[in-house]
């Protein structure tokens, strides 16, 4: 009865720190909002299972204190956040030169894979990921030594939090979709791809920053 009294603590401040990893507003939340508007809910719910799995890795990593893992983030943080801003900043160029798509059209054959596949690097890559997913876990205990059901409860609650926020964003987005023509979608991609740029430039400016 005490371990699954435990276990059910465990699940529950892995679903909160998901929700706390996913909520703030990034580039792959403008990402998956702009899918959804663009591609539909099948598209943005893939993004958000990318985004989740990669939180859920970072969890394992630190869940199960996979040191070399923890210790080369930590290392190559300028390189991380040089890259990653760089790529930040090339997603952002093509979302700005994207054109639109009517809403009320169906997504092409074969996207989920390519929605999945794309929003899962970008959140392996996305510095402000990976910097901020060990000090925000060690706050919670990821590193403390337990047995190994009790750390997967715990990171299946992270995948569960995190995924948690993209169904409620890519419904919430979803509900004014049809409001949404030609000429709104175009401005919606350009939109996104500033924002995302922006996240970009920022990012990368900082790693030049911190790597003199």
């Amino acid at each position: 009865m005490e371990g699954e009294l435990i276990g059910l603590w465990l699940l529950s401040k892995g679903l909160v720190a998901g929700l706390a990893i996913a909520v703030p507003v990034g580039p792959v939340n403008v990402l998956c909002a702009s899918r959804t508007l663009s591609r539909g809910r099948i598209s943005g719910l893939m993004s958000g299972f990318g985004a989740a799995t990669a939180d859920a890795l970072y969890g394992a990593i630190a869940g199960f204190s996979i040191t070399f893992l923890i210790q080369f983030l930590k290392r190559e943080e300028f390189w991380i956040r040089v890259i990653g801003g760089l790529l930040l900043l090339a997603i952002g160029a093509i979302y700005f030169r994207k054109p639109a798509q009517a809403a009320n059209l169906p997504a092409e054959d074969g996207t989920a894979h390519s929605d999945f596949a794309s929003t899962l690097l970008l959140t392996l890559t996305n510095p402000t990921t990976v910097l901020s997913f060990l000090a925000v876990l060690a706050g919670l205990g990821m590193g403390q030594h337990r047995e190994w059901w009790l750390t997967f409860l715990l990171v299946g609650g992270i995948f569960c939090g995190s995924m948690l926020w993209w169904v409620i964003l890519v419904l919430m987005v979803n509900r004014f979709r049809g409001r949404f023509d030609q000429h709104a979608i175009r401005w919606m991609n350009r939109i996104a791809g500033l924002a995302i740029g922006g996240f970009g430039m920022v990012t990368f400016l900082i790693g030049l920053k911190h790597g003199r």
